[in-house]
């Protein structure tokens, strides 16, 4: 989320204590909490790989009402999971620019709410400035985040929990629940689409399908288009599979054009590409036989919805931050001398090691294999 610049904003006849007790509390036992608020407002694909966070709560604490405070643009990904009571939306967006122009009432009353709906137990799950004063915000008498918490957040937590970096980060929030007593031994990874969605996937789509998902936030964490449409290409001609659907951002669409020109030419294949919403999205991978994509959210859906799945992986490290137990579906060719990082598009160089061969032969070795019903 990084660093809490629009609160350095704040006049000083604005000063926090008109909305929060600066006074430390004690911290008390978690023994039944009856509010829970889990805070992991972003990205898209870390918000759907944190659903086994708000699972664990629930099961440690049957009884608590657990809100879940995300990105306003990614409630649709958490709406429909049985364990939330319900999302608190943050509009960073909105925020940012309201203070930017010293229009600070509207946050203060925000901040002024978590207050008041009076949680007993906060797990900031972002670990950053921003959330960790959040957390803080809420006066909760227990809140708990990470001991080596990014940007001195860990000064904003009472119940500060040591999870080794060296961890992948979902068995890093993991440890997080683990403090409160949670049992985290079977992971509860699963997503949920809504009804509506999924009725209209199953109109739409009534064959089998495959889901292509060939941008990135970073271009160095992209495979070649032109490895994807070749991709495309032969496995539509394959008896495996009657449809491929392309998804994607809508600022995505010139990033995809040979593919998209390409469906756009063929009759089974689809061009969805800023043309779904987020629930949208969670339903067409909830009934796909197969997803192949790079490092971006399609692949933790699929994990969310134990589909088939193919993630094409550059300077991205697997046991950190991959599909979750799933490093067997990871095709990457790192060497030993590699110094890339994903936001430098030379480590599109990383992409390029992974040929469109071995991609279209994993995918058929997952297209033969007899494959579960759909979890939705």
């Amino acid at each position: 989320m990084g660093n809490p610049k629009n609160l350095q904003h704040l006049p000083r006849r604005c000063t926090l204590t008109r909305f929060v007790d600066l006074e430390e509390p004690t911290i008390h036992p978690v023994n039944d909490p009856k509010r829970i608020l889990l805070i992991r407002p972003s990205a898209l694909g870390d918000v759907c790989r944190s659903v086994c966070v708000l699972a664990a709560l629930k099961q440690r604490f049957p009884n608590a009402q657990i809100d879940w405070m995300v990105q306003d643009t990614f409630v649709q990904a958490i709406a429909h999971h049985p364990a939330l009571h319900k999302p608190i939306p943050f509009n960073r967006k909105l925020f940012g620019k309201q203070c930017k122009k010293g229009q600070f009432l509207p946050l203060i009353r925000w901040l002024r709410q978590l207050k008041h709906t009076k949680y007993d137990l906060v797990i900031d799950a972002q670990g950053l400035a921003r959330s960790g004063f959040f957390t803080w915000a809420t006066r909760a008498p227990v809140r708990v985040g990470y001991r080596d918490a990014q940007e001195s957040a860990w000064i904003f937590l009472n119940k500060r929990v040591d999870a080794p970096r060296t961890l992948h980060t979902v068995d890093r929030m993991l440890k997080l629940v683990q403090a409160v007593g949670a049992d985290t031994s079977k992971p509860d990874m699963r997503l949920y689409a809504g009804d509506d969605e999924l009725s209209q996937v199953i109109i739409e789509y009534p064959e089998r399908y495959a889901v292509i998902a060939p941008t990135s936030r970073w271009p160095g964490k992209c495979w070649s288009i032109e490895r994807f449409t070749e991709l495309t290409t032969r496995l539509i001609a394959r008896p495996e599979i009657d449809r491929i659907l392309i998804i994607g951002g809508p600022g995505e669409r010139l990033s995809c054009a040979p593919l998209l020109e390409l469906a756009e030419n063929h009759p089974h294949i689809t061009d969805r590409v800023g043309s779904t919403t987020i629930a949208q999205l969670l339903a067409i991978i909830s009934r796909s036989q197969l997803v192949v994509a790079n490092d971006s959210a399609a692949i933790h859906m699929a994990v969310g919805f134990d589909r088939p799945l193919i993630a094409l992986l550059g300077p991205t490290e697997p046991s950190l931050v991959g599909p979750y137990q799933h490093d067997h579906d990871v095709i990457r060719h790192a060497h030993e001398d590699d110094n890339f990082h994903f936001r430098d598009q030379q480590s599109v160089k990383m992409m390029d090691r992974i040929t469109t061969d071995e991609v279209f032969d994993a995918c058929i070795a997952r297209l033969i294999t007899p494959q579960k019903k759909p979890v939705a």
